[in-house]
């Protein structure tokens, strides 16, 4: 458990919860979800103190569920948020969604390999002069936003709305939005991983075979549509809330209910980005899908237009050879020494003359591809 005061004069690190609220400023409590499972009858002895108010035992369940989608709820006393962030690499919500995957080449024409996504809740719960965050062990954002509070000098970039939080629900926005910044820098990587596969479902000399590997992938988009929905709709809340606030003290007055309503607004809008950008990327993969079946269409038409023209090439040949072959004693050119030839000879004119035909109307003729 970490413990932050946060004033207009910079940001402190205690190793205790507080017994009293600062003169001028607020107080963020981080601790991890087993954190919080262990030590929650001091965390809500401490919020009774200095709040007049502990957690509500459905938001205590809440923040303590690891599974817990994107929403916002509220109180008389505190609003909640519940947020999912994106993780790097193994933690504990691996299981979650084991079909969450996608597939990335290591190197331009290098072999796919697996990459799970994997997104775990960061819990907020925000009263007046207190901000409460209950995160996974290891969470990465919460780590690099408050050695970023604690940096030498950082106190002199407090100009108001820009670099220095000044209130719980601005220190909210502004890590919810390093969150989604997450999903933003993960649009390359989705765009590099679509762009893999669309090469080689179109690519004409390969026959495509990883069709597991892109159904994960699509399965994976799916999924990151799902929570990026949650979050969409968890942020709508939060501002439909906040327009009922009243411009106090403790959030900086009218500038600062602006600045907050702003911040907000911002935050949804990079949201709606990822949303837009996952969408555009299913539609490619789709699109992607189509155009290879309708180029392996397209192929085997060429290829029964082919076989179609050579076996009418070949139908007169079968003619005139079943006619030369009947079992009758008087047929014309049959008892003669150049009967053969003239035989042949109309054979190949027929089949040249017909071979002519067909490729003039490109019947034989080689498609580009």
């Amino acid at each position: 458990m970490r413990v932050f005061q946060i004033r207009p004069s910079g940001a402190v690190e205690t190793s205790e919860l507080p017994q009293q609220l600062p003169d001028k400023g607020f107080v963020w409590i981080a601790c991890g979800r087993r954190e919080l499972e262990v030590e929650l009858s001091a965390v809500q002895a401490n919020l009774q103190l200095l709040c007049g108010t502990p957690l509500v035992d459905l938001h205590v369940s809440d923040l303590l569920n690891n599974q817990l989608p994107s929403h916002y709820d509220f109180t008389s006393q505190y609003d909640m948020l519940a947020f999912r962030r994106l993780a790097a690499g193994h933690t504990e919500t691996d299981l979650e969604h084991p079909g969450a995957v996608l597939t990335t080449p290591l190197k331009r024409g290098g072999p796919p390999v697996l990459r799970r996504i994997d997104t775990s809740p960061v819990g907020f719960v925000v009263f007046d002069r207190i901000l409460l965050t209950v995160h996974p062990a290891g969470c990465t954002v919460l780590k690099s936003y408050a050695s970023r509070l604690l940096t030498p000098g950082s106190a002199t970039l407090r100009a108001v709305g820009t670099q220095w939080p000044t209130s719980p629900p601005d220190l909210m926005l502004r890590i919810v939005n390093l969150m989604v910044d997450g999903f933003l820098e993960l649009r390359r990587e989705l765009t590099r991983q679509l762009d893999h596969w669309q090469s080689e479902l179109l690519r004409p000399s390969t026959r495509f075979t990883n069709w597991g590997l892109l159904l994960d992938a699509r399965n994976a988009l799916h999924h990151l549509d799902e929570i990026c929905e949650d979050q969409r709709a968890a942020i709508q809340d939060w501002i439909e809330a906040l327009a009922a606030w009243e411009p106090d003290e403790h959030i900086g007055g009218q500038r600062g209910l602006e600045l907050l309503k702003v911040r907000s607004r911002d935050v949804l809008e990079h949201i709606e980005r990822v949303v837009h950008h996952v969408r555009r990327l299913e539609q490619n993969a789709e699109i992607a899908v189509q155009m290879h079946f309708s180029a392996q269409s397209n192929r085997t038409n060429d290829i029964m237009r082919t076989l179609t023209a050579l076996t009418a090439i070949f139908l007169p040949l079968n003619l005139i050879a079943g006619i030369f072959g009947m079992n009758f004693e008087f047929i014309p050119l049959l008892h003669q020494e150049s009967g053969f030839w003239w035989a042949m000879g109309t054979m190949l004119l027929t089949a040249g003359v017909l071979g002519m035909l067909f490729w003039r109307k490109r019947y034989l003729a080689r498609t580009g591809r």
